[in-house]
């Protein structure tokens, strides 16, 4: 092997030991300690990778900077838009109470009327109808990787996800209480189209960002965090501020349509920065090799071209991603599992051991924030500090030891006070530090052991099928959010 077949193999491997003879620089920082080498970005900066095409000119030229960070606040936008769909449909439970509720002139902004099955039983069923259809659109959207640019699966995910949001938000003040039925089974099918939906876009943006340096990834990750952590403070500012319940429902689903329009604007506006561009055409240039070196140099010009369009039609190579991913997607799929499994249908179900006090905390606030909105907020914590902090490496054997030992907290949930209770009459824990404290241990692990793995894996493949690696990691957490949701209808029917 020549020196030039020694640097191109070296500009397709996602870990790079650096040539003697010249300096690379990452995009956060100089690594000179091997052991850093595991949080090495994708591509890496330098004046002059030292391809060339039949003409003489590099393919690749020096990377330019991230100006005012706008690419990372970017995918930052696209992380909180590519969950926000599923956590304004899980955290609206006082309206979902109170549309599913046969009893209307009860204060069901409170949650004091009677619930009938469809309510109780509410989040299982929208944890099933949204999981359910994501893992097929997540097959869908590795069949597609090379068939489709990622500019049409993204953006006709989100015209679709807006689309069913509008619906959602007319349907706010429109009587259903004389066909519940209709209306839980419309609001299961609205569910599972746009989960499905959304995960095609968040797979689909999670691929993209493989292709850029590992910071991208951290920050597309933290902002699915964050996109739980709004949508918590949302509900809660609305119960707050509106006295009927369907006013707050009605202003709680516009901030979605509104957020939804800003993630397509800011997509749009991806392309056309130098940063984006230079990772997208350094990633054809690797890809497209053989082909004539006009190829590339065109692409840098086309500044409205959709980010990440391919030329290859075929599909991508499974078995060595897998390879390379499995023990990465085995803790993904874990981590992903157990907490979807009591968070929401558990959690939401735990109640206040003081809620007859009649104090508004322990009966309209106490769910919202300890459920919700303190389980996102620790969920971020841990995905943020990933940015950081990044052990247990992805070779490590303690990191599928520290993502199994979450099982434990699913007994520890099931002890709190949950309500109703019909086949465990008897509550463990009888003080609401307790849920309090799981919760956060809940969201700390889930944001920290499920952003290595889902970070790591498309940088231990080669840099031609990143952006499908990609895409294998959110199916296996897409799995295991499908398995653990069949789980928790389990679980509280067990309690």
């Amino acid at each position: 092997m020549d020196g030039r077949d020694s640097l191109q193999a070296s500009v397709n491997s996602s870990y790079i030991t650096p040539p003697v003879h010249s300096t690379l620089m990452a995009d956060q920082d100089e690594m000179e300690d091997p052991d850093q080498l595991d949080r090495a970005p994708l591509l890496l900066k330098q004046p002059h990778m030292g391809l060339s095409g039949a003409n003489g000119g590099p393919l690749i030229s020096r990377c330019p900077g991230d100006s005012y960070c706008l690419v990372y606040m970017i995918f930052f936008l696209l992380g909180i838009g590519s969950l926000l769909p599923w956590n304004f449909f899980i955290t609206a439970k006082h309206y979902w109470i109170y549309k599913l509720s046969n009893n209307k002139t009860a204060s069901a902004a409170h949650g004091e009327e009677q619930r009938p099955d469809l309510s109780v039983y509410f989040e299982s069923y929208l944890a099933i109808a949204s999981t359910l259809p994501s893992v097929l659109c997540l097959l869908l959207n590795y069949l597609l990787v090379n068939r489709l640019s990622p500019a049409v699966r993204i953006l006709s995910s989100l015209v679709i996800i807006l689309a069913v949001f509008i619906v959602t938000t007319v349907m706010v003040k429109v009587n259903t209480s004389g066909c519940l039925e209709e209306f839980f089974f419309g609001t299961l099918a609205s569910v599972a189209l746009v989960s499905g939906a959304s995960n095609l876009f968040s797979g689909s943006v999670f691929g993209i960002s493989g292709h850029f340096p590992m910071r991208i990834s951290q920050a597309l990750i933290s902002g699915q965090a964050m996109g739980g952590t709004l949508s918590a403070v949302a509900s809660i500012v609305d119960l707050a501020a509106a006295e009927d319940v369907t006013d707050s429902a009605l202003a709680y689903f516009l901030t979605a349509d509104v957020f939804i329009l800003l993630c397509i604007f800011m997509y749009l506006l991806l392309p056309k920065l130098a940063y984006s561009r230079h990772y997208m055409l350094a990633l054809e240039c690797s890809s497209r090799r053989d082909a004539l070196p006009e190829t590339c140099s065109d692409a840098d010009s086309q500044e409205g071209a959709p980010v990440g369009t391919e030329s290859s039609t075929s599909i991508p190579p499974l078995k060595p991603i897998l390879q390379k991913t499995w023990l990465l997607g085995f803790c993904v799929f874990y981590v992903f599992f157990i907490s979807i499994m009591v968070f929401p249908a558990v959690s939401s179900g735990i109640q206040s051991v003081n809620r007859d006090s009649g104090s508004p905390w322990t009966n309209t606030y106490f769910t919202p924030l300890t459920s919700f909105f303190l389980y996102n907020v620790a969920d971020f914590c841990g995905r943020q500090t990933t940015a950081w902090l990044q052990v247990p490496g992805p070779t490590s054997r303690i990191l599928p030891v520290l993502v199994i030992s979450r099982t434990v907290l699913v007994p520890l949930f099931m002890m709190c006070n949950f309500q109703p209770r019909d086949q465990i009459p008897i509550v463990f824990f009888r003080h609401d530090m307790f849920p309090i404290l799981f919760i956060s241990l809940l969201g700390l692990t889930n944001g920290y052991l499920g952003t290595l793995p889902m970070i790591y894996g498309p940088k231990v493949v080669p840099r031609d099928l990143a952006e499908p690696a990609g895409v294998v990691m959110s199916f296996f957490l897409t799995l295991g959010l499908a398995v653990g949701s069949a789980f928790s209808v389990l679980i509280v029917h067990i309690i």
